[in-house]
């Protein structure tokens, strides 16, 4: 895997206006680490590897459960591991992923807003959208992950 240009240096404008909005999500009072469950869970989805592997630092960072981490992407299988919130949060980020698939019926957002205030959906949302437009910048420019850099670098 080689990265194809580095968009943060090609647009630097551009990745600041990203920038700004990941900065709103961390003060926006969702807990960090659900934020980094939902990136985490979209950057699985779309077959990020640069996303999957910084996001799962910063939970590791969090000190969050191995168990928990490695059952991310089967969750609902192990739902007793995830908080209702947290649940709802990663159907949400899956639902709104697909969203060409799934059209986000009523259900999901109902489920969602069981959970959730309009205020947190619109921030959850907003955090789903962003990382939904860095993993494609992260897939579509090659990204380079962490780990595999380390190693290269070896």
């Amino acid at each position: 895997m080689t990265d194809r240009i580095d968009y943060a240096k090609a647009s630097p404008e551009g990745y600041r206006a990203f920038g700004g909005v990941y900065v709103y999500i961390q003060k926006s009072g969702l807990p960090t680490e659900l934020i980094n469950l939902v990136y985490l869970r979209v950057s699985q989805i779309n077959g990020c590897a640069y996303c999957v592997d910084m996001h799962t630092r910063d939970l590791l960072k969090s000190s969050i459960a191995i168990e928990k981490l490695v059952l991310v992407p089967v969750w609902r299988d192990a739902s007793a591991l995830f908080t209702q919130r947290e649940q709802a949060a990663l159907a949400w980020a899956e639902t709104v992923t697909r969203v060409a698939e799934t059209g986000i019926p009523q259900s999901d957002y109902e489920a969602v807003a069981a959970e959730f205030s309009d205020k947190e959906i619109a921030d959850l949302s907003y955090a789903i959208g962003l990382m939904n437009a860095f993993n494609r910048f992260g897939v579509g420019f090659r990204s380079i992950p962490a780990a595999v850099a380390t190693v290269a670098a070896a």
